[in-house]
Parts: C-alpha cells; structure tokens; sequence
C-alpha cells in the first residue's frame, strides 16, 4: 500500500478499481451514454429540386462514409433525418456488427432514414474524437441486445442509452485521440504512398514494354522523345522497338517436370497451392510442409528458383509469382502452369512480361467453365510477349524490381503503423498505457476535428 501510495504522489493518479468494463483509473467514470447522448428524433420533408448527400456507416466502427448523392425527387421515402457534425450515430439494424460512428464534418447535413438513430453528444462531457474510437472497440456491440428475427435483429434507442463506455477526463479523452489519430494519419500517408508507386510501376510498365528501357521525356513529348530513341515497328502486340521479337511464351520457356510424390511416401516437400500466391504483391506468400503420403492428387509440379508459375484456375484473378530460392526443388499444384525460361530469357523479365493486364487478357479469353472457370497450360504458352535482347530484359526488370522493393517497404510500414494503432487503440482505451500528464495537459482546450 506504501508503495502504491508513492507512484500515486509521483504520478499524480490515483490507483485501478475494478468497474463493470475491468480495471480503469480512479479518475475515470463508467457512464451510460444516455449520460453523454441526447436523441434527436427530428425529421424534415425533402425537396424534389435538391440533392443531397446520403451516407451510410461501414461496419465493426470503421466509420460513416457518403454512400451516394440523391436529387430529392428520386427518394421514395419523402421523410428523413438530418444529421449534423459530430454526432453519435447507431444503425438499428447493423448494430450486432459494430454499425456505430460519429458524423464527420463533411457530412454535416446529411440525410438518414429512420433505420439510423441519430444522438447529440454533449461536448462538455464527452470529446466527438474519443468517442469515435471507442465505436472501434468491440465494447459496443457485446452490448447490443438483438431483438427481432435472425434476419433482422435490430436494437430500439431505449437499449442504446443504456450501454457503458469508459469515460477519462475531457483533456485526457483529447490527448488520447490526439495520439491514436497521428498515427492512423502515418498509415494513411503510407497507403497514398504505396498507391501512387503501384499506379508509376503500371505506368512504367507500358513504358518499358512499349520502347524499352529508355528514358522517359517529359509531359506531352514523352511518345515522341521514346520514339526519336528508338524507332518502332507495328506487331502483334502494337508498337515495339524495331529490334524486338514477339514470340509465344512457349517457345521461350523449357518443360518442366512432374513428380508423384506418393511413390515416396517418406519424402517431405513444401507444397504451393493457388491460395499461398497473393495477387496484390504477386509473391508466395505460404506454402505447406507435407510429406509424399499425404500429398493431394494436385501435387505434381516441381518448381526451382526462378521459375515463374501462373494460375490457371480463374486466370484473371492474377495469381502470379516468381520462385524464390526457398523454394528451390520443391512442389507447387497442376493448377498452375510452370513456366521455366530457357538461357536466353531473364526470369524476372519473364514475370513482369506475364504479369501485364495485356497478357492476362490475352489468355483469360480461352477461359473455360462457370462455376469453375479455368484454362490450360497450352493456353498460357500460345499467349504473345515482347523479346528485347536479354540485356534489355535485364534492364528493365532491375527498373521494375526497384519500385517493387520501394513498395515492400512501403507495405511493411504501413502494416507496422496498423498494428501499432490496434495495439495503442486497446492499451490507452482501456487504461493499459497512460499518456503522460504533462502531455494530456496540452489538451485543457482544443479545436474538435472528428478524424474519417
């Protein structure tokens, strides 16, 4: 107790006491929200000549976003609610799954049909910020007491008033969403990042398969600077240097073995199926460790480093990836064609070459079947690429790999900042990490700014 009693002097809070949400501060409340939320159950007649915007609230509290802009004279339902800033906002119906969020200032004047409960939040109680991190806390919806039928379980405005939400002192409410929103704003920045560098990859990427690698001018003479470069020839494929081939895949690429790994029942292997290829990045990103005997029928094809291998189930998807020295003599399904360059070919230029939306539209055409659309491995080698001389391909996948390799490292940020914003969100929400007095009492006043 002496102890407890000197961190409480040195820090200046008072010790935990169990509540009915856990362990919280002594200087935090536990309030319902009817305590901090007034409903406000107004609704206006709409105007036929007028458009307004209409927003809809994305569920497990990922906020409200616009879902469209409608002139008055299409809405059936003449009757509807407007919601201002800031306001707490519950949908009846997708309450059970999180569909609770507080209105941006953008969509201040909104309109909400009566399937919304719309609530004013005191701001001298509760910060509009804070709040609209704790509807990102599963707290809310193990709350939600679903009444109706499985299909439309749905809660009434009685119920909402009554759930419990943590409540810290208004500047340490402030400083906390201070906190969680600058990093919700680092991640949102890497995201932009990594978009802008996968829009310059496509674009370098026509680039580089239309003249080569040469450099690109700038604004409207670019096709003009690339073409004085390097004169051009008509294909198949349109305009290519006039020192290209165009060639099918298949004369380009070597055979590639197949294995029966239940005649070595003992032989363990690591096995690629479709699912361990992820199309965002292009990259295996699992496998499974099995041995011959329990090897499925689908695990026939030996892959090595280097190899490219396409998938045939559903091509447009683009399940494409290169194969990496940790995969070297390994397994990977029939559903996927193997395709292994022959000495003349970089493997890496082959993998960018396969991976262009051209030649995936090209071989999605021979796509067979409905449920379970597919095409075959002569499909994929009859498609057409572009052959630069293998100096070229090497250049040009080096241009490429080095705006891949900026956007892993773009990736690994961003997934670092979300799990730092997951882990802050849980540990300050709850009063697992305290913010430092100091800090918190930069937050006496401040401007709300509700974050989207």
């Amino acid at each position: 107790m002496k102890a407890e009693n000197e961190r409480v002097r040195a820090t200046g809070r008072s010790p935990q006491r169990d509540t009915e949400l856990g362990p919280l501060p002594e200087e935090w409340r536990v309030v319902r929200l009817g305590e901090v939320a007034r409903q406000r159950k107004g609704f206006i007649t709409v105007d036929e000549t007028l458009v307004y915007k209409r927003p809809t609230i994305k569920l497990y509290g990922q906020g409200m976003v616009l879902r469209d802009n409608v002139i008055g004279a299409s809405l059936k339902i003449k009757k509807q609610q407007v919601c201002k800033a800031y306001d707490f906002v519950v949908a009846e119906i997708d309450a059970k799954c999180g569909g609770f969020a507080v209105v941006p200032p953008f969509l201040e004047g909104a309109i909400l049909s009566s399937h919304y409960f719309i609530f004013e939040l005191d701001k001298e109680k509760v910060d509009p910020n804070f709040m609209s991190y704790i509807v990102k806390l599963p707290l809310l919806q193990r709350q939600v007491e679903a009444r109706g039928s499985t299909n439309y379980a749905s809660v009434r405005p009685s119920q909402v008033i009554t759930y419990l939400i943590p409540l810290p002192p208004l500047p340490e409410q402030r400083a906390i969403a201070h906190v969680l929103r600058a990093v919700q704003r680092a991640q949102e920045a890497s995201e932009r990042v990594i978009a802008a560098l996968r829009e310059l990859k496509k674009s370098l990427m026509r680039h580089l398969f239309t003249y080569g690698p040469v450099a690109v001018s700038v604004g409207a003479q670019r096709a003009v600077g690339a073409q004085r470069a390097v004169p051009l020839q008509d294909t198949e494929l349109g305009p290519l240097p006039a020192h290209w081939q165009v060639v099918r895949l298949g004369e380009v690429c070597q055979k590639s073995p197949q294995v029966v790994p239940t005649k070595a029942p003992d032989w363990q292997f690591k096995y690629v199926d479709v699912s361990c290829v992820d199309n965002s990045s292009l990259n295996i990103v699992d496998y499974q460790v099995l041995t011959g005997k329990e090897a499925p029928s689908r695990a026939r094809k030996l892959i090595k480093a280097g190899d490219v291998i396409f998938a045939t189930v559903r091509p447009y998807l683009k399940r494409i990836a290169i194969v990496p020295p940790s995969l070297d003599g390994q397994v990977c399904s029939t559903a996927f064609c193997v395709l292994s360059p022959k000495p003349e070919v970089d493997g890496s230029y082959l993998f960018y070459a396969v991976s262009t939306d051209e030649f995936v539209s090209s071989v999605v055409e021979y796509q067979r079947g409905s449920s379970y659309p597919a095409i075959t491995d002569n499909d994929v080698k009859r498609g057409f690429i572009p052959l630069p001389p293998l100096a070229e391909q090497q250049e040009i996948a080096r241009i490429l790999q080095a705006v891949d390799r900026r956007i892993e490292v773009e990736e690994v940020s961003a997934r670092a900042l979300e799990t730092l914003f997951k882990t802050l969100l849980h540990e300050l929400m709850t009063a697992k990490r305290r913010l430092p007095q100091e800090f918190i009492a930069r937050f006496q006043q401040e401007e709300i700014h509700v974050s989207v």
